[in-house]
């Protein structure tokens, strides 16, 4: 076998670089050079690398119990759920390990109701065009975006996707076999797009008229990235489930689908279950991040933050328009729309040690720890300025 061959299923393309140590919004890889983290693991180290709050809460913990499985009562479950419920508009939980999963029980339990109900035809969901769910079979026949179906087989059925932001396709999606509505309201892969002003009010309304239940995916918009706790907070409206995960284990693999207890009311004991989900090492650092993102002072420098990187990034659109085209998102999740590529300007900043992300549709994406500071925003900022103007002189010579 050759040297250079791996025994890894090759389904990734990362860089050269192997990162193996992290404090706050910096990393270090293993040559030891640092990196500023502007991405921070697709928006999941909310509270930075190897935050002391977590770093303690896991230690104590792996010091006493890593498993039981959810055959007995995990320490941590009820009080992590008794959070998420007093901060948001749901009555019950159920805990996995990432957001697919949260997904996935999202999914079962939409269609569990119409079948409690005594409808068990209402099986469809509805979805849009360019988003992300996650990677399961359901997850990807939700989504909307048929890259991720090619060569596995047929479509599943009773999934349908919209426009984003379109709310008369959507209706002429509903029908009698409905079940449901799937929406980020901030789309990550898909390029980065917040829902338009008052279309998650629309959605609900929608829902409510046609007895469908409304499902939030706030896996990569959730967890205080916007500058709320929930990004359909700035809506002012609400759903019947949401999926969380990323963020809101700060690093640790963790997820959660929350449910009113009336859309829940199908899933009864013996329906749906994990063996991992909810374990206490994910409980204890889960409470931990919670009490961290949920406190008010933290979520309003949040919001600081985000009206800074948006006005910066609006100054990048209006000193380079030849490459970018538009900026996208909200909170601390942002995009630059740009008119190239934009893997060649990812490469250029990481080579000035500045760790982006992409997303589809040309974005490049930033997603930063949100304990970010204003001079690593400024480090960012003219990182990707200089980046850019280098572009522009390459393209002109």
């Amino acid at each position: 076998m050759p040297a250079a061959e791996s025994h890894l299923l090759p389904v990734y393309s990362p860089p050269e670089q192997t990162f193996v140590r992290g404090e706050g919004c910096w990393i270090w890889d293993d040559k030891g050079e640092r990196y500023l983290d502007c991405i921070a693991g697709i928006a999941v180290d909310a509270l930075g690398h190897a935050p002391p709050v977590l770093v303690k809460a896991l230690t104590e913990q792996a010091n006493k119990l890593w498993h039981t499985s959810n055959m007995f009562k995990i320490k941590g479950q009820e009080e992590l759920a008794a959070k998420y419920c007093a901060h948001s508009f749901a009555d019950v939980v159920f805990f996995t390990n990432s957001g697919t999963e949260a997904i996935e029980c999202a999914l079962k339990t939409v269609r569990k109701y119409h079948s409690a109900n005594g409808n068990p035809e209402r099986v469809d969901i509805i979805g849009f065009q360019g988003s992300f769910h996650g990677r399961s079979y359901a997850a990807i026949n939700a989504s909307g975006n048929p890259n991720y179906l090619e060569g596995f087989g047929p479509r599943l059925p009773a999934f349908a996707q919209a426009p984003f932001g379109d709310i008369e396709a959507v209706k002429n999606l509903v029908g009698p076999t409905t079940a449901g509505i799937i929406v980020e309201p901030v789309q990550g892969e898909g390029g980065v797009r917040a829902a338009p002003d008052g279309f998650l009010r629309a959605l609900r309304k929608l829902a409510d008229e046609n007895g469908l239940l409304l499902i939030f995916d706030e896996v990569q918009s959730g967890a205080g990235r916007t500058g709320k706790l929930w990004a359909h907070e700035w809506e002012g409206v609400a759903p019947d489930v949401m999926a969380v995960a990323k963020g809101v284990g700060g690093g640790f693999p963790m997820g959660a689908m929350l449910a009113t207890r009336e859309a829940a009311k199908g899933m009864v004991k013996g329906v749906h279950g994990t063996t991992f989900g909810g374990n206490p090492l994910a409980m204890a650092v889960g409470n931990a991040c919670f009490d961290e993102l949920s406190k008010p002072q933290f979520l309003e420098r949040v919001r600081a933050a985000s009206n800074r990187l948006g006005q910066a990034l609006e100054g990048l659109k209006d000193r380079h328009p030849d490459l970018v085209a538009e900026t996208r998102g909200k909170g601390l999740l942002r995009g630059l729309k740009l008119k190239i590529d934009p893997k060649g300007i990812q490469a250029k900043l990481r080579d000035r040690k500045v760790l982006v992300g992409v997303a589809g549709d040309n974005v490049l994406r930033l997603a930063p720890p949100l304990i970010i500071e204003d001079a690593q925003l400024s480090q960012a900022i003219d990182a990707i300025d200089a980046v850019l103007a280098e572009q522009m002189a390459e393209a002109g010579a």
